[in-house]
């Protein structure tokens, strides 16, 4: 069985670019809030958010979203991919972890990210110092979701005896997972603990990242499996499969143009800048876009889990369409693709 989930941006009201209306800014909530909803009626496993600042998208805070879809469902799995502890006090976020899960009815799904550098530049945020914020905010957050009562001294926090409540509904804590460009990442993954998922990737590239995290966590003793691994792909729904070729190359220019800005980008045209040892490059294949009908998108979606053994497939819907047209997709891909990925057995160890 491959898991589907959905990986939502969710974008930014297009006509909003230039002037704020608040009245088709709270329709842009309740159209997605309902798509969110429906993604449950057509046999989503759950649905991923992403936290994004500064315009590039409307999610700044997603676990507000994780509670407001909490009210409106019953069986999705919940979480964020990921939140970023660099631009957060670590103890808060446990605390939210704990009340979310309760919220949710301990469907609860913890994922981390170390953040867009593009966005980070907004405040002044290095990569590098990124970097070590992140790293020590995940060690106090590991720690505290297993002990009640925490302490740390670090370089960038500092406390004694801290009880942090409620404690989560799932003991010992919620599923943890880590989105990653990097083999070295993926082994950093595998010490915590953590599933993993990657993207932006040839499927070579994540072959090479799984396999590192698979290597690492068998020389510490840890079984992992198909579980504890998810491919996040960009994805378009046709009538046919004759346009794939040209939807693909289109979809492929406008998400390179998109990161050109990100020096970790490899490029036809210009390679990745690697100027800080924390800077991992990542690039964008053509098998980064599963495109065609649902039936050719389900076929492709479990040729490339069986390919590198992933257990979860986290969908990016093409951020273009409107929440109507979504919803539309939404149940095409319930009616056969999901099916499909439910019944092609056990991937790839």
């Amino acid at each position: 069985m491959i898991k589907a989930w959905i990986f939502e941006f969710f974008p930014a009201p297009r006509e909003m670019a230039e002037r704020f209306d608040p009245a088709a800014s709270e329709r842009h909530f309740q159209k997605y809030l309902d798509l969110w909803a429906h993604a449950e009626c057509v046999g989503f496993d759950g649905i991923f958010f992403s936290e994004h600042h500064f315009g590039a998208g409307y999610s700044p805070a997603p676990n507000l979203l994780i509670a407001s879809v909490a009210l409106r469902t019953s069986r999705l799995r919940l979480g964020v991919m990921g939140v970023v502890p660099p631009y957060h006090s670590p103890w808060q976020l446990v605390e939210e972890i704990g009340m979310l899960d309760h919220l949710t009815g301990g469907r609860l799904e913890i994922g981390t990210a170390a953040g867009i550098p593009q966005e980070m530049a907004h405040v002044g945020l290095g990569v590098d110092e990124a970097r070590a914020r992140y790293d020590e905010a995940v060690e106090v957050m590991d720690r505290a979701l297993l002990e009640p009562v925490v302490s740390h001294h670090g370089a960038f926090w500092d406390f004694d005896n801290l009880r942090l409540t409620p404690r989560p509904l799932q003991q010992p804590a919620p599923p943890r997972w880590v989105t990653v460009v990097s083999t070295s990442s993926a082994r950093k993954a595998a010490q915590r603990g953590a599933k993993l998922c990657t993207g932006f990737h040839p499927q070579s590239k994540v072959l090479e990242i799984f396999d590192a995290y698979r290597d690492e966590a068998a020389r510490l003793g840890r079984d992992v499996g198909p579980d504890d691994l998810c491919i996040r792909r960009q994805v378009s729904i046709l009538e046919d499969d004759s346009q794939r070729a040209e939807v693909v190359a289109r979809r492929a220019t406008a998400s390179r143009n998109r990161l050109r800005a990100d020096p970790r980008v490899d490029l036809p045209d210009r390679p990745a800048i690697l100027d800080t040892p924390t800077s991992h490059v990542f690039s964008i294949g053509d098998e980064e876009f599963v495109v065609g009908t649902p039936q050719s998108v389900g076929e492709q979606i479990i040729e490339q889990c069986n390919e590198v053994g992933a257990g979860h497939f986290a969908a990016t819907f093409d951020r273009s369409q409107t929440p109507e047209q979504l919803k539309e997709w939404y149940t095409r891909y319930g009616e056969v693709t999901i099916p499909l990925l439910h019944r092609s057995g056990r991937v790839c160890d």
